[in-house]
């Protein structure tokens, strides 16, 4: 993890912090260890990029009892950070994750694009 000293706000897109509070306190403490080091404009070692959102959006995984969980945020802008949706991992299909999570990933990419271009444009 690369660290200097750029303090980012975090914001979180629609329930995205409601869902993270949600999920088990060891994943809760992993996704908040891990995006307190994006705040300070670092990049956590088990951060992946999101398949299909392009550059600067990346996903958190952790396995816990209950199962796989994820956070997926955006870097993509220079003065703030944004966590788009915390969820665990339940598709139907296997190891690709549902539609409807993917749905909700671009639709609050764009709703973090319009805040950023509106806060710190």
């Amino acid at each position: 993890m690369v660290s200097n000293s750029i303090d980012k706000p975090l914001h979180w897109v629609g329930s995205s912090k409601k869902d993270l509070l949600a999920l088990p306190d060891e994943v809760i403490d992993a996704f908040g260890y891990a995006l307190s080091a994006v705040q300070l404009g670092g990049i956590p070692a088990h951060a992946k990029p999101w398949k299909g959102a392009g550059a600067g959006v990346l996903e958190l995984v952790e396995n816990s009892v209950g199962g796989t969980f994820r956070a997926v945020y955006t870097v993509r802008f220079a003065k703030a950070a944004y966590v788009l949706h915390c969820f665990q991992k339940k598709s139907p299909s296997g190891i690709k994750t549902a539609q409807r999570d993917i749905d909700l990933i671009q639709e609050r990419l764009k709703l973090a694009e319009q805040h950023y271009k509106a806060h710190h444009g």
